[in-house]
């Protein structure tokens, strides 16, 4: 004789949950609800734009490049002088090859620094550009008689996991001064940028006179394999 089980049959359905109902509108979806920008964002027209995630980074694969991108703090002033673009030329000397990290080329806007980084993993990677952006801030600090943060959040980075993207991201940082509508000669580099030092131009020798506050590149793709999709013009238009 078969027992009967107690307990719900399983020809009943499973319990639905019902919708809950909000009093006076509060709670639930709504249009525009969630964390609100910071307002230490500031895009090109003057709005406040929301911060760089706080979730965990992934793991990081020595083999790939990184484009680094560190933002200012609304109200600084330019980067673009030349007693700013001195003091982040002697901390991207300082700070070229440490805990594994290596910074390979930068481009200097007004109010962001792009970096095209390596690392051995993740970690030698946060390390390095966290060390390097506290150069720099300390150093602008001095350089402006204040205290306080200079950059805006935690820096934002990017793999290039292939030749056409890392050809493409130096393409950027190289030509991105123009982008930005900014005032280039057309028969050079971005004197802002490490472009005079880059051996990549297809029209221009890279100059020697002055040593590179740079470290030399590790990864195939950023020493060879980039370059098999074609190398850089300086007089390109911008990306």
């Amino acid at each position: 004789m078969r027992r009967r089980t107690r307990g719900r049959s399983k020809r009943a359905g499973r319990p639905r949950q019902g919708a809950l109902a909000f009093p006076n509108g509060w709670g639930g979806w709504r249009e525009g609800a969630g964390r609100k920008p910071s307002g230490v964002h500031v895009g090109p027209r003057g709005e406040a734009r929301a911060g760089v995630s706080h979730r965990k980074k992934a793991a990081h694969d020595r083999r790939y490049p990184v484009h680094v991108t560190l933002r200012l703090r609304a109200g600084l002033p330019s980067l673009r002088r030349k007693g700013e673009y001195a003091v982040l030329l002697g901390a991207f000397e300082s700070g070229r090859e440490r805990f594994g990290f290596r910074l390979i080329h930068f481009a200097v806007l007004g109010n962001h620094v792009h970096l095209m980084t390596e690392a051995e993993d993740r970690r030698a990677h946060s390390r390095g550009t966290q060390g390097l952006a506290i150069r720099i801030a300390k150093r602008l600090n001095k350089l402006w008689n204040r205290r306080g943060k200079v950059f805006a959040d935690r820096f934002h980075g990017r793999e290039l996991g292939t030749p056409r993207e890392v050809r493409n991201a130096l393409n950027y940082l190289m030509h991105n001064a123009r982008k930005h509508g900014l005032r280039v000669a057309p028969t050079g580099p971005d004197p802002y940028s490490s472009g005079r030092w880059f051996d990549g131009w297809r029209d221009l020798a890279r100059d020697r006179v002055w040593p590179a506050p740079l470290a030399a590149a590790c990864s195939w793709l950023l020493r060879k394999g980039w370059r098999r999709c074609g190398l850089l013009e300086v007089r390109a238009a911008a990306p």
